[in-house]
């Protein structure tokens, strides 16, 4: 069970020959310092989903070391009431470049349950290492490296009007002293019914990583808005027992107007 509510985040597509892009050096244009997206996660292993908890993601500005920076801070929670069965009392936290959204530093903060975990990562984009607070020694990344809060973010900025179903936008993230190679794959366009109302929407599946939560592979599916601000409104993924649903329940400060929204819920 552990790291149960943010991963689900994480943490990103019919032709006859699916084309491959990287989603390398991404630009920022679909979010403003200031934003912050709430969301509500259900949790459903009988049948029946039930109130599990919440998440939510803030985006400041700051700066790094001289250089003009973004804070991604994604907090999650357990429901109170559920406490005594299952705590969960999450922290993530990128730092990242401004202009390129690839991370300088990345940290966690994971208490859930009896797992209690805290971990700082250092990434040198230009000597494509990392250096880790729970490990001694160097580690080898990649061009262009994500954490998994970061990703979501660079994510966010795809030109989805210059890809087609099926295509793949690569990507590698760095967590727990490994290099992961994962990709994003564009599903196609419908419009969804969510707790908040309803969305013409992008939907993609991200490449999971297999381990004590998740089954790995393209089983997540995640909904994003149709418009600029490519926001995550609905994620759906079973889990190795149950299955996953998150709704996002509320916003503010979004960098542009939700034109994706077609029926807001009364």
């Amino acid at each position: 069970m552990r790291a149960i509510f943010l991963p689900f985040l994480f943490p990103i597509f019919n032709i006859v020959t699916p084309k491959e892009t990287n989603l390398c050096n991404q630009f920022n244009t679909s979010f403003y310092a200031g934003e912050k997206i709430r969301y509500t996660i259900y949790y459903n292993v009988l049948g029946l989903y039930v109130n599990a908890g919440n998440a939510d993601f803030v985006t400041q500005s700051t700066n790094y070391n001289g250089s003009d920076a973004f804070t991604f801070t994604a907090t999650g929670s357990s429901n109170s009431r559920y406490d005594w069965i299952f705590k969960v009392r999450d922290k993530y936290e990128s730092i990242v470049d401004s202009k390129t959204l690839l991370p300088f530093q990345f940290s966690r903060q994971i208490n859930e349950g009896r797992f209690h975990q805290k971990e700082s990562i250092y990434f040198n984009q230009k000597t494509k290492t990392a250096t880790t607070s729970n490990a001694p020694g160097t580690f080898t990344t990649a061009e262009c490296t994500y954490d998994v809060i970061s990703a979501i973010y660079a994510a966010r900025n795809i030109n989805f009007t210059s890809i087609e179903k099926n295509d793949k936008v690569n990507l590698h993230f760095f967590l727990d002293k490994t290099l992961y190679p994962s990709y994003f794959k564009f599903l196609g366009r419908e419009e969804i019914t969510t707790q908040y109302g309803r969305f013409k929407v992008i939907k993609i599946a991200p490449l999971l990583v297999k381990g004590s939560v998740f089954d790995g592979g393209e089983k997540m599916i995640v909904y994003v808005t149709d418009d600029q601000n490519h926001i995550p409104v609905r994620i759906e993924t079973p889990l190795l027992v149950g299955k996953i649903k998150v709704d996002m329940v509320g916003f503010d400060n979004l960098r542009y107007p939700m034109a994706a929204l077609l029926v807001k819920t009364p």
